[in-house]
């Protein structure tokens, strides 16, 4: 939606255009619109898969699923060294594809960018696979299901292993693809089979795989599930006693006193589930919001920090166990006007926390949720683009396609480039990097930059 949504988002999407600017849509103000849906369609799905000429880039580095292979947001490339300033004009772009309306990010492994598409003229929701050389395209396996356009349509990163691809498409279906040719695994179709309520602007909940097993939050009928990518097989699922329905955020790993737990924000509340089996580990409602996005981020060994929009601020959780009971305790609340975020999730770093607020500043915070610096209203990062680290540098986009390099440091905010990357329509999209090409798209293309020093 945000993820990349999103994302992240992928996000709680802006309604705007290039030249105005609108406010944030109100929760409720679009529902699934009428005609797109999974009223009358098949549980199961017969969909096609298209090879191409297209062939995987001799390029190592990857980005496997939303926020990258350790969840933070944070690329750590030993191996390539990337500019310290842009020149003229920018980072180069080394290619550029046209995409269905939408804010899906990408990605990346073993050379291809994957990214999932909508297709209006097949009617399809479309998987692809390109070349991260070039940009030609692999393959795409497509699916038919009808989307009425909802301020876009793709809104999710799909996970990808050497085995494996998995996607959530915008109305809920999931896909289970061999990651290198294509061909067809399995799929689930959410609403159908386990319940699930097809969520405001469509899905954006952005899945990703471990020890051979998909981890999703449907919501409906079970709140957490397993899932075998090899077979298909539901390995274990949570119960819903409250009926919490999917959210646009995404699930968190995180480890506390020797229990490796997932997290994830319903729309009721919080909760923390056994890796194991699926057990409830705790629970809370002191965070809830229908309608968040962002994902909860790992503090250290037992805090989590919460954030979203719609006046909801931000929230530092702190996990406690006693007598073998877990439970989550607030520590502290911020307004908005301190620190919310609205489409993409924060990031935590060399022990401070960074993104942009309703105000469209980038923040600095400290771990008592004290403003340490603010890049003030001559650095406004408007409509709430997407922001990542890489090496020791911020990446922060805008929402019209203005692409910022900063230093990642709690010294203050310190600008060193600025280039205009996009073509400037609601550039929302999470970012990916592998090997120094960094991924970027806006509503209806996707662009690979070269920002290594080579």
């Amino acid at each position: 939606m945000f993820a990349l949504l999103a994302f992240g988002v992928l996000g709680s999407w802006v309604a705007s255009d290039a030249d105005v600017e609108l406010a944030l849509r109100e929760p409720g103000a679009d529902e699934t619109p009428e005609g797109a849906g999974v009223v009358d369609e098949p549980i199961k799905l017969e969909g096609t898969l298209i090879t191409s000429s297209g062939k995987p880039a001799d390029i190592v580095g990857a980005w496997p699923w939303f926020r990258g292979s350790s969840f933070d947001i944070i690329s750590n490339d030993e191996d390539t060294k990337l500019m310290s300033q842009w020149p003229d004009g920018g980072p180069k772009a080394l290619w550029s594809v046209d995409l269905g309306e939408g804010y899906a990010g990408p990605a990346i492994l073993n050379g291809c960018v994957y990214v999932v598409d909508y297709d209006r003229a097949t009617v399809a929701d479309s998987i692809r696979c390109l070349s991260l050389e070039d940009g030609a395209e692999i393959w795409r396996y497509s699916y038919p299901v009808k989307i009425t356009y909802n301020h876009g349509m793709s809104r999710t990163v799909p996970a990808v292993t050497d085995k494996y691809l998995v996607a959530i498409g915008p109305m809920c279906h999931v896909t289970c693809l061999d990651s290198k040719t294509g061909e067809f695994k399995w799929m689930l179709n959410l609403p159908k089979e386990f319940g699930t309520e097809v969520p405001l602007w469509y899905a954006g909940q952005c899945p990703f795989i471990e020890d051979g097993k998909v981890i999703i939050a449907p919501g409906g009928d079970c709140l957490m599930m397993a899932v075998d990518c090899e077979t298909g097989e539901v390995v274990w699922k949570t119960e819903n006693p409250h009926k919490w329905a999917m959210t646009h955020t995404s699930i968190t790993p995180m480890e506390f006193n020797g229990k490796k737990m997932y997290v994830y924000c319903g729309s009721g509340g919080v909760a923390g589930i056994s890796a194991d089996d699926g057990t409830l580990l705790w629970e809370t409602t002191e965070w809830k919001m229908r309608t968040n996005v962002p994902s909860p981020i790992v503090i250290g060994d037992n805090r989590l920090f919460l954030s979203g929009g719609y006046g909801n601020g931000s929230m530092m959780l702190k996990l406690v166990e006693s007598e073998g009971e877990i439970s989550a305790v607030s520590q502290f609340r911020l307004v908005p006007e301190v620190f919310g975020s609205e489409q993409h999730t924060p990031i935590f770093y060399k022990g401070y926390i960074y993104g942009v607020r309703p105000d469209w500043q980038l923040v600095c915070l400290d771990l008592d949720g004290n403003e340490v610096w603010t890049s003030t209203s001559a650095n406004s990062f408007k409509r709430l683009g997407p922001f990542m680290i890489a090496n020791g540098l911020l990446y922060v986009m805008d929402g019209n396609g203005k692409l910022t390099l900063a230093e990642a440091s709690s010294a203050g905010f310190m600008k060193i480039s600025e280039a205009q990357v996009l073509d400037g329509i609601e550039s929302w999209g999470p970012m990916a990097i592998a090997s120094g090409r960094l991924i970027v798209r806006d509503l209806k293309k996707m662009t690979c930059l070269n920002i290594s020093d080579k």
